[in-house]
């Protein structure tokens, strides 16, 4: 079982099929994902190809900043990896997989962050020019 290819990944198991951001990506597990001629692995996470019910990778894009997200249904389990931007993930994978473009969704937790830093840097602006 050789080898394809490693990356750093962080990974959960928490947003079933639902592919945005929230909470959950902050709290995810964290590590090289390495990627097998047979299965992944991740920590203690090891995902035979055989296992694999349904493997669907998006390609996404954070502000200006291209990556993917690998969902990976098994019989018991939904698992998603957040992946950096590599030509490895365009090529033939070494199981089967459905390629989407997809504009990730945002969670509450994701909006109200972005509204506080917004208004945090909006008073500081205001506080820079009136001073």
């Amino acid at each position: 079982m050789p080898l394809l290819h490693r990356c750093m990944t962080k990974a959960t198991t928490a947003e079933g099929d639902d592919i945005r951001r929230s909470f959950n990506w902050v709290t995810a597990r964290r590590g090289i994902l390495k990627v097998y001629d047979d299965h992944l692995e991740l920590g203690p996470w090891h995902l035979p190809y055989s296992d694999f019910d349904e493997a669907i990778l998006f390609s996404v894009r954070q502000t200006f900043i291209p990556g993917y997200v690998l969902k990976v249904k098994t019989r018991d389990t939904i698992y998603q990896f957040g992946l950096n931007y590599n030509r490895f993930w365009k090529k033939d994978l070494p199981f089967p997989v459905e390629r989407r473009s997809m504009k990730l969704k945002l969670s509450w937790f994701s909006i109200v962050i972005r509204t506080i830093s917004l208004m945090a840097l909006s008073y500081l602006i205001w506080q820079h020019f009136t001073s």
